[in-house]
């Protein structure tokens, strides 16, 4: 990776584009969360742990898209069952990663990046794969304009640490406008079945 770019530069670009969207899209931020506490109700921020730079873990934050809606034993009921007709929207306009925003501004991420997963995952990698943790994962990815969840998890992983290896400014302007041309499209937003995509289990056995 072109040193002066990733060491320096990235994180500049970072601050000073996350500063900028925060502020012109504050009256939009505010505008969703008071839909969000009317339809799913408080918080209304979905927070959780994920592994960011290096696998250290930080809170992801973003917009709720789910109610805690649960089967008579007190379990949640699936993903799919709990995704609301607003937090629908959201996903498929990509408008409940707003928060974000927030995260690249601490330096919990960067706006491009391979997307923050699971902790669970973390013992669940290939070393090859583990590599998609020696940069800060980002709100937009190679993979998410490259298919995003039509992509298999191994194709997301390679495409991860490619981005890793070509890791220049040129690089991310493309994923950025990619970025808005897919947002627009709202393609790939989810696998059948599910309300984002299936559970990573591992590589596939021999």
């Amino acid at each position: 990776m072109p040193r002066i770019y990733t060491s320096i530069g990235k994180r500049s670009v970072d601050l000073l584009l996350a500063t900028l969207a925060l502020l012109a899209s504050a009256p939009l931020l505010l505008a969703i969360a008071a839909v969000v506490r009317l339809d799913v109700g408080r918080p209304v921020l979905f927070r959780q742990r994920r592994p960011g730079l290096n696998g250290v873990p930080f809170t992801l934050l973003k917009f709720r898209t789910m109610r805690d809606a649960r089967h008579s034993s007190g379990n949640l009921l699936a993903d799919a069952d709990r995704l609301t007709r607003f937090g629908r929207f959201l996903r498929s306009s990509s408008l409940d990663e707003l928060p974000e925003l927030w995260n690249v501004l601490k330096g919990d991420m960067s706006l491009v990046g391979p997307r923050p997963l699971l902790m669970q995952y973390l013992d669940r990698y290939t070393g090859h794969q583990a590599r998609r943790h020696e940069v800060r994962p980002g709100i937009t990815g190679l993979a998410q304009v490259s298919g995003r969840n039509a992509l298999t998890w191994q194709e997301k992983f390679a495409l991860d640490v490619e981005y890793v290896d070509s890791c220049s400014w040129r690089l991310d302007v493309a994923i950025l406008a990619l970025t808005a041309r897919e947002v627009l499209a709202r393609r790939n937003v989810n696998q059948q079945g599910h309300a984002t995509a299936q559970e990573f289990m591992g590589p596939p056995s021999a």
